[in-house]
């Protein structure tokens, strides 16, 4: 029985309708759930293919031991409490708009290296879309699979293929072959994670900062000069709602944005499921601020903050890969969390800067064939089909109980 076949019952009575909610951008026409399940199933068709490709990164012998213990070991092996513990970023400099500024806001200067897999990087994207910086901070993407050297950037030939291309995902202009490669490159001796984003200067040769939550409070504010409306009135971080949104951060960092690593790494049964239900419990905190305390379609009600795309990226993530690869599985998203579910598909559907950032196949690539401690034969699921629902579409469990 063909894939298209076994799930064709699914597909009766759906339709593909778009609406424009309060406060949205645009309105966006969704593809049909037939649409999405035809796309899906193509996208896995080369997988294998795809992936020998990928383990091209794969070094032998010593350097694979050495640098694996580097690298790949999410939890340190010595580290008996298996809790997964993320490691602080280094580079911590600012781009200021402030007189006499080391890194002053100049259209041109800055480039952003992301990956389209990573949550942390997803945002940094997000965030230059909304303020229309594209014309003046530039970008390119990794290769979504992670071998024991880190990120590496795409050759020629990867470049055009299916599951790696998309808007930015191009060779580095200087030959590069890692990003490993553009941290040595500024500091010899560096010994921390090879993380993504970074926020290079160009016309400095150097690392500006590799702290996403950083990196978007800088594209926030420090840039205003250079744009016009109406991207400048755009105010992901405003001054009256500071003090809620940093306090929203601290719960739902710790207890989602990271809770889901902490989950999927640990290398205890204690550590998971601490982690995990903790988890669970900040997302049902979540659904309930989403159903009964805001009055519009964000977080903080008609007005779009930082908050909303901090936890888009992960929530995005949650069905694709989480539930299945991080062992996340107490709930999803698209049955069990109706209120999150709405709120995330309102984002994506009706503003551009979610939907085009988002790269389902670098996704879940990423984490099915690069955490090989976690998935050893980096097999990569179909489901869930589709990978994210039409805006008004609902699975059937969800339809039968509304």
């Amino acid at each position: 029985m063909s894939i298209r076949s076994s799930i064709s019952p699914l597909l009766r009575g759906t339709a593909a309708l778009s609406h424009l909610s309060k406060g949205s951008f645009r309105i966006t026409r969704s593809s049909s759930f037939t649409s999405s399940i035809k796309v899906s199933t193509h996208r896995y068709l080369s997988t294998t293919t795809n992936f020998k490709m990928a383990a091209q990164d794969t070094p032998s012998g010593k350097e694979v031991q050495k640098d694996d213990n580097v690298i790949t070991n999410w939890v340190s092996p010595s580290d008996k409490s298996g809790e997964f513990k993320r490691q602080q970023s280094t580079f911590r400099s600012f781009i200021s708009s402030s007189p006499g500024s080391e890194f002053p806001p100049e259209a041109g200067r800055y480039h952003l290296y992301v990956s389209y897999a990573c949550p942390w990087a997803n945002r940094t994207l997000i965030a230059r879309k909304l303020k229309g910086l594209e014309d003046i901070i530039s970008f390119s993407v990794v290769h979504w699979h992670m071998g024991p050297k880190g990120w590496r950037f795409v050759t020629d030939e990867e470049a055009e293929q299916e599951d790696v291309k998309g808007e930015g995902v191009v060779p580095h202009e200087g030959g590069l072959s890692h990003l490993r490669e553009v941290y040595f490159g500024v500091n010899p001796e560096y010994e921390g994670r090879f993380t993504v984003p970074v926020l290079w200067d160009k016309k400095g040769g150097r690392i500006v900062n590799n702290e996403s939550s950083e990196i978007l409070r800088m594209l926030n504010s420090e840039f205003n000069g250079l744009i016009d409306e109406p991207f400048k009135s755009v105010d992901l971080y405003p001054e009256d709602l500071r003090r809620e949104i940093d306090e929203t951060h601290e719960w739902q960092y710790d207890l989602i944005n990271n809770g889901v690593y902490k989950s999927g790494f640990a290398t205890t049964q204690e550590a998971y499921e601490r982690n995990v239900k903790a988890l669970f419990e900040a997302l049902d905190r979540a659904e309930k601020h989403l159903a009964d305390g805001t009055e519009g379609p964000y977080w903080f009600g008609e007005r779009l903050t930082e908050v909303d795309i901090r936890l888009f990226v992960t929530i995005v993530r949650f069905d694709p890969v989480y539930v299945q690869h991080f062992k996340c599985n107490i709930r999803d998203i698209r049955s069990g969390y109706p209120a999150i579910h709405k709120w995330m598909r309102n984002l994506y559907w009706n503003i551009p800067a979610f939907k085009d950032t988002t790269n389902f196949n670098h996704i879940k690539f990423h984490y099915t064939k690069s955490h090989t401690n976690i998935n050893p034969l980096s097999i990569t699921p179909l489901g869930p089909v589709p990978d994210i629902l039409p805006r008004w579409e609902e699975v059937p469990a969800v339809s039968f109980r509304g």
